[in-house]
């Protein structure tokens, strides 16, 4: 393996911890605590001059709840991913609002009014009968 491909995989793996660790929303000091490391150690990762050993990759990995083989992953592929993710989230969040919805209009919005609640027959059969007792009231008057 050269030089280009050993920086380009020291490069990977560094701005992918960086990027997980900010995911997982964990500063270097808290995940150096977890995988017992030093917090220099976690930086100089992070900035390309050390490398971790295959045990440190290990930890690092259970530490941010991910599977090892994300730190080699490049970055068109986590704009895919992430592509994904943020996909999938919308999807749950709309059903998630549309349940909720649904069940607010059922408990608070008797059936037929604002359009929601029926089939709107009940409207229509209340405003003909409205109609019709008009009706009636002018005939009486007359």
């Amino acid at each position: 393996m050269d030089d280009n491909n050993v920086f380009y995989i020291r490069d990977l793996f560094s701005r992918n911890l960086k990027r997980l660790r900010g995911s997982a929303n964990i500063s270097q000091l808290t995940l150096a605590n977890q995988v017992e490391l030093s917090h220099n150690f976690i930086n100089d990762i992070e900035n390309g001059k050390k490398w971790p050993s295959a045990r440190s990759i290990g930890k690092l990995a259970i530490a941010l709840r991910v599977e090892p083989y994300q730190f080699f992953l490049s970055e068109s592929r986590w704009n895919q991913r992430e592509k994904e993710i943020l996909s999938t989230y919308l999807d749950d969040l709309e059903d998630s609002i549309n349940k909720t919805l649904t069940d607010y209009r059922r408990r608070y919005i008797p059936n037929g009014a604002n359009g929601h609640g029926g089939d709107g027959k009940a409207n229509e059969e209340n405003n003909s009968d409205k109609a019709s007792d008009k009706t009636t009231d002018a005939e009486q008057l007359s």
